[in-house]
């Protein structure tokens, strides 16, 4: 979806780079990236620099950049392109998919979608450029952009400490980190779903979408929350900031 985005808009002078967000690194996102066969630039962030460095909390988000190298967008939701032939209504799921995957679906279909103006306003900008009514100022992209406190910067600290621990093999010692992550910036989707993917929960493909206890294990789950009690706690509508023009 995104490589048709970009070679939609890159005969107009837009480039598109996407950038994976991923602990595991080249093992994490390379399946993806070879599956969608990108035309454009696709890197991988295994420390979460981006989520640092732009304020990032969850994917997929956006920062437009102008061709001077301002922003002129800071982080926000960035919803995929709208399909034409996409079903009026979610599909049925398998008889033998596990509850908690079907749980989780329910959950998503609930999740706010602003594909459509924020398309709207993207391909404004990519006509207008500057004179675009959705290419903020400099003072705005400040005001808009998220507070970095002390809390903020020390959870980030510690988000990058537990990936560099990951990395090494040390995954215990990584835990007690990333749950210091999450207690200092709890709005951050991407630093609890980062650490509930390395846990896995089944065996197969799909262990890394789990993001949750196992049935059979439920006690060896090292996190206070999980995808599904957080989004039931949290509620579904405000998984996603809506998109503000």
């Amino acid at each position: 979806m995104w490589r048709k985005l970009r070679d939609e808009l890159h005969p107009k002078g837009v480039e598109l780079v996407t950038v994976g967000l991923d602990a595991l690194g080249a093992e994490g996102c390379r399946p993806f990236i070879e599956a969608a066969e990108p035309t454009h630039p696709s890197l991988i962030d295994q420390h979460h620099v981006l989520a640092r460095l732009f304020g990032v909390i969850n994917i997929p988000s956006s920062i437009w950049i102008d061709e001077a190298g301002m922003i002129v967008r800071p982080a926000e939701v960035a919803p995929a392109p709208p399909k034409p032939d996409a079903p009026s209504a979610p599909p049925d799921m398998p008889a033998e998919m596990p509850g908690r995957f079907k749980a989780m679906m329910s959950e998503v279909v609930n999740m706010p979608n602003d594909t459509e103006p924020y398309h709207e306003a993207l391909n404004d900008w990519v006509e207008k450029g500057a004179d675009s009514d959705y290419a903020l100022s400099p003072e705005q992209v400040v005001e808009r952009s998220r507070p970095r406190t002390a809390d903020i910067a020390r959870g980030h600290a510690h988000f990058e400490l537990a990936t560099h621990l990951e990395t090494r093999g040390d995954h215990e010692a990584a835990v007690g980190h990333y749950r210091e992550a999450h207690r200092l910036v709890p709005n951050s989707w991407t630093f609890r779903r980062q650490a509930w993917s390395l846990e896995g929960g089944i065996d197969g493909p799909m262990t890394r979408f789990w993001q949750g206890p196992s049935d059979t294990d439920p006690d060896a789950w090292p996190y206070e929350g999980d995808w599904l009690t957080d989004i039931r706690r949290e509620g579904a509508e405000n998984y996603n900031e809506r998109f503000k023009a």
